[in-house]
């Protein structure tokens, strides 16, 4: 295991797509529940154990080497919104195309063939992982840190908030984010035993809902 790895496949740098989503903050931001770097970090963090757990839980799963069509119909099964679903998909694909690049793998290639418009990008994150000589902690970590990352990231654009006092908040969830990726961790070692149902399930519904009228703006700085 390199651990080298782990760092360029969660660097933000790393051309899977990612800067063009910003996590639902650009719709929070519109909507006046994100302004500031305190509301940014009730943000994150309600992110980070509902949308951020499962997508922890899935990577990991992913990682162990669990059937990834499986993983893929549960995270459907999780994703209520049509824009989320297909917002990962496509973060799924441009995700599985650098990985391929960079860490040939047949599990890899399988997952292309099996999906050829993407596969939810949790599992795609998980099974990159595996071919990177990863384990399910890295893979959960890499997936919990992007679902807090990422609207922190896109917070700074949105609303010229300090970067000092957006990394701030990340930093401060680091504790939480330990914490997340312990409970994805375990949950994913169970489905081996209990199957898919083993995952958390936990929702966001204004997550969802937010998304669906983001997807329905004429102009929109990010994708989602």
């Amino acid at each position: 295991m390199s651990r080298a790895a782990l760092l360029v496949l969660a660097d933000g740098r790393f051309p899977a797509g990612g800067h063009a989503h910003s996590g639902g903050a650009e719709e929070a931001v519109k909507a006046g529940r994100v302004s500031g770097a305190a509301s940014l970090a009730d943000f994150c963090r309600g992110r980070l154990h509902t949308t951020g757990l499962v997508a922890a839980s899935l990577a990991a799963a992913a990682a162990l080497g669990i059937d990834p069509v499986a993983l893929d119909g549960a995270a459907d099964a999780r994703t209520p919104s049509p824009a989320l679903r297909a917002a990962a998909r496509k973060l799924g694909r441009q995700l599985l195309r650098a990985a391929r690049a960079i860490w040939p793998s047949a599990e890899l290639d399988a997952l292309g063939r099996h999906f050829p418009k993407g596969a939810h990008q949790p599992v795609v994150l998980g099974l990159a992982a595996r071919a990177a000589g990863l384990g399910p902690v890295d893979a959960a970590y890499c997936a919990a840190y992007e679902n807090v990352s990422g609207p922190a990231t896109a917070t700074v654009r949105l609303l010229s908030l300090d970067p000092f006092d957006a990394t701030a908040v990340l930093a401060r969830l680091a504790p939480e984010v330990d914490r997340v990726v312990d409970r994805a961790v375990e949950a994913a070692r169970r489905v081996a035993y209990d199957g898919v149902d083993a995952l958390p399930a936990a929702s966001a519904p204004l997550l969802e809902i937010g998304a669906e009228g983001h997807a329905a703006w004429p102009v929109r700085l990010f994708a989602s």
